[in-house]
């Protein structure tokens, strides 16, 4: 078969799959399906050392202001309204992390207080300077997801 050939053959059951060869989805263009994510949203695999920094961070994740973590018990002002996240990766799988951190609200429903961290339906009035962006990056998401899967035991 032609070089050319093989590639474009390669290349359209790539994207048959749903798949992008290359590249990040963007937030608009994310479903989720029946409370789960499947796709990963971008080709980098999630870093579980970063993502644990990234939920850490004041001025990201900022996910100890709500959830109690044991794994970061050296970090200060757990919050409590949020579920505890001791032993999260044996409740739930990868890919319905990916989908409760990307828009938490399509996951449980708009009764939660937990905001979507890459999603753009944010509410109404958003301050100007933050409308039209997502708390995190697609890559923070996924290592944020690979950082939950590690926290197995309760």
């Amino acid at each position: 078969m032609h070089k050319a050939m093989a590639t474009l053959v390669v290349g359209s059951a790539l994207l048959g799959t749903g798949y992008a060869l290359a590249g990040t989805i963007a937030p608009d263009e994310v479903r989720i399906e029946d409370m789960e994510l499947s796709q990963p949203l971008t080709d980098m695999a999630g870093d579980p050392v970063k993502g644990r920094e990234v939920f850490a961070a004041r001025k990201l994740g900022n996910c100890l202001a709500c959830h109690v973590n044991k794994d970061l018990n050296n970090e200060l002002f757990h919050g409590e309204v949020g579920p505890v996240l001791d032993g999260v990766a044996a409740r739930w799988s990868p890919e319905q992390l990916r989908a409760i951190v990307v828009n938490s609200k399509l996951v449980f429903g708009d009764q939660t207080i937990m905001p979507g961290f890459y999603t753009l339906d944010v509410g109404i009035n958003v301050d100007e300077d933050f409308a039209g962006k997502t708390i995190l990056s697609a890559q923070d998401v996924e290592d944020v997801v690979a950082y939950l899967t590690t926290l197995k035991e309760e």
